[in-house]
């Protein structure tokens, strides 16, 4: 079983690599992308990236951790909007809506879940970089349940509206990704607003 390496302190050269690892991990996977191919698009020096990243799996960490914040805070804000139960799934399914379309330039240009696809290749449940991936999906959900909180006071209701826009998110995605379905955010949107 890996272990959770620290992160070290934030430099442009650490921001530099795991900006262009993420680029290239989400249009090609992980496995695919060596580590000559980071340092050559970076324009960072072996040496300096070894200094920031012990190895490739600490810097591929690094990454799911960046993309998770990135994701993260582009949501919130996506939610921030909303003053209702339906407004939140309108937000929602408008970011998607967004997101799968390519109209949102922090997560770059969309390719499916980064996280689907990284667990994919790193699929050993007890693996760090699987957790990871867990985790994030677990932020997604408490993100939900504390967005429906004010809303929903009874718990069964909002905990099976979690579930539901969980399940409609990560078809969203799928769809949109594997079917090319660039509507199914739209769609996914009307569905919700049945619910309730």
């Amino acid at each position: 079983m890996s272990e959770t390496l620290p992160l070290p302190k934030t430099s442009k050269k650490r921001k530099q690599l795991i900006d262009h690892a993420l680029r290239l991990f989400g249009q090609h996977g992980i496995h695919a992308v060596g580590i000559n191919e980071i340092l050559a698009t970076s324009g960072v020096a072996k040496k300096t990236l070894y200094n920031h990243f012990v190895s490739k799996e600490a810097l591929i960490q690094a990454c799911v951790l960046e993309r998770d914040s990135r994701f993260m805070t582009w949501f919130e804000q996506a939610c921030d909007k909303a003053d209702s139960t339906a407004s939140l799934i309108e937000c929602v399914f408008d970011a998607l809506d967004n997101w799968v379309n390519d109209r949102v330039d922090i997560l770059g240009h969309f390719n499916g879940c980064f996280f689907v696809n990284t667990a994919a290749e790193y699929s050993k449940q007890e693996c760090v970089i699987y957790q990871h991936c867990i985790q994030h999906k677990n932020n997604i959900k408490a993100l939900f349940q504390l967005r429906l909180t004010p809303y929903i006071s009874d718990e069964i209701q909002r905990n099976n509206l979690v579930e539901l826009l969980l399940l409609l998110k990560e078809g969203v995605i799928n769809c949109a990704h594997v079917m090319n379905d660039k509507q199914s955010a739209v769609k996914a949107k009307t569905l919700a607003l049945a619910y309730v």
